[in-house]
């Protein structure tokens, strides 16, 4: 089965999403980010979220860290928790 690894940063608004993207994209690291930001206990850990198998976290989290790039922040992610930014760091079929 499918395994991944991978970590998040969870905001409540698309803007702020997109903001921490920007500033990611500037050269921000995405654990410090997440440190302060993130609404998910994972971002104490700077998002990770370990290493997990397909259809274990929500379908739309399944959707980008099982068929996007990995090392590549993708986002906004719209859940029912909030807007996500994933990045996938590891993947095997």
């Amino acid at each position: 089965m499918a395994r991944a690894a991978a970590r998040h940063l969870l905001v409540p608004t698309v803007e702020q999403c997109n903001e921490l993207k920007t500033r990611i994209e500037n050269g921000e690291k995405f654990e410090d980010l997440a440190k302060e930001y993130s609404q998910c206990p994972s971002g104490m850990n700077g998002g990770d979220l370990g290493v997990f198998h397909k259809g274990e976290m929500v379908p739309e989290f399944d959707t980008v860290v099982f068929n996007e790039a990995i090392n590549t922040v993708h986002g906004p992610v719209k859940t029912q928790f909030g807007y996500h930014l994933l990045e996938t760091t590891y993947r095997e079929d």
